[in-house]
């Protein structure tokens, strides 16, 4: 059911960025709206790796991506924020002060200002060009995600890529799986150093075979069910991986659908903004996390955590104009009842 909402700042995207930019804004007594395509918070980290240990979120050791949802959600919860859920952004209307989004379920949201913490934007695979995948994408024989590591219990996986979830995923699953072997064009993986280090480790003490310099060539198998994944050097030498899933690791494609008919600045799929306030080209709406790029910027949750707090400053002047910013440090301040 459509739903008109007047609020102070309208978040699009409920991934961790968003969901900390919701904090940022209550604190500073802003009222804020949740917007996300899909039908739960939590963007990437519920979608495609609910279980994906995270290393570098402060206090935390390690922490699975779906716990670390769970607890951005109990952060937020005093500040009772709506969200729309499975709805998507498709129209921005008006200036700093006074915006109209719209959505494609007839939802009208008006706010002072906008968050865009959209992340990857609409995300997909960026499938491997091979002949054959759809067949045993259908039947689990290829896979882009690991939603849960249970699934490959006892299974021979090889894992395609040579970034931080290809690397991520082969010392996740190392043991559970009954074999895992990484296929990488090159020896240097450009994953985190310690993760590439315990990687090279692994592979060391016979738990994890790395096959290298190798790139995939084809798959074997038939009626969907996957025996084998052909490797082959760039010299053409070939060889079979014995396999029950194919787990390639390539990056998600980008869409930022509508929000690239804005008139926002683009660059390359993302949006440019200034580091300081994190707002785009356009005054009064800021982007956070992912989708926003300036010198410097590293794709880390915590940066994103940290641009969120940034962009609720820089916001409080349009929803509170004339109104001097105090800033009190939350263990003097608490949070706001």
């Amino acid at each position: 059911m459509a739903q008109v909402l007047d609020t102070d700042v309208a978040i699009v995207g409920a991934g961790p960025a968003g969901l900390f930019a919701v904090f940022e804004c209550g604190m500073l007594k802003m009222r804020a709206v949740l917007i996300d395509a899909l039908d739960e918070v939590g963007g990437q980290c519920t979608a495609l790796y609910p279980e994906k240990p995270i290393y570098d979120i402060p206090a935390h050791p390690a922490i699975e991506a779906a716990d670390l949802i769970t607890q951005l959600e109990k952060q937020i919860a005093p500040f009772d924020a709506p969200r729309l859920l499975g709805r998507r952004v498709t129209g921005l209307s008006g200036a700093a002060g006074a915006f109209t989004l719209s959505t494609d379920k007839g939802d009208q949201v008006k706010a002072k200002a906008v968050i865009i913490a959209a992340g990857a934007g609409a995300f997909g695979p960026n499938r491997p060009p091979m002949g054959g995948l759809e067949a045993y994408e259908a039947t689990g024989g290829v896979q882009y995600y690991v939603r849960r590591r249970e699934d490959f219990r006892g299974k021979r996986v090889v894992i395609a890529g040579g970034g931080d979830s290809a690397v991520d995923w082969a010392l996740a699953l190392k043991d559970i799986a009954a074999s895992i072997a990484v296929v990488h064009r090159r020896p240097k993986f450009r994953a985190a150093p310690e993760m590439a280090a315990r990687l090279d480790e692994a592979a060391a003490k016979g738990e994890i075979e790395m096959v290298i310099p190798y790139q995939l060539q084809g798959l074997e198998g038939g009626q969907g069910n996957l025996s084998g994944v052909v490797v082959a050097t760039l010299q053409g030498e070939q060889k079979v991986l014995p396999a029950d899933v194919l787990l390639p690791f390539f990056g998600l494609s980008m869409d930022l659908g509508p929000i690239a008919d804005w008139g926002l600045a683009l660059e390359r799929h993302h949006l440019p903004v200034t580091p300081a306030t994190c707002e785009t080209t356009m005054p009064g709406v800021l982007a956070i996390g992912d989708v926003a790029t300036y010198p410097g910027k590293l794709k880390l949750i915590l940066q994103g955590f940290a641009e969120g707090a940034m962009a609720a400053h820089a916001i409080h002047p349009i929803v509170h104009p004339g109104k001097a910013l105090h800033f009190e440090y939350s263990t003097s301040q608490g949070v706001p009842g």
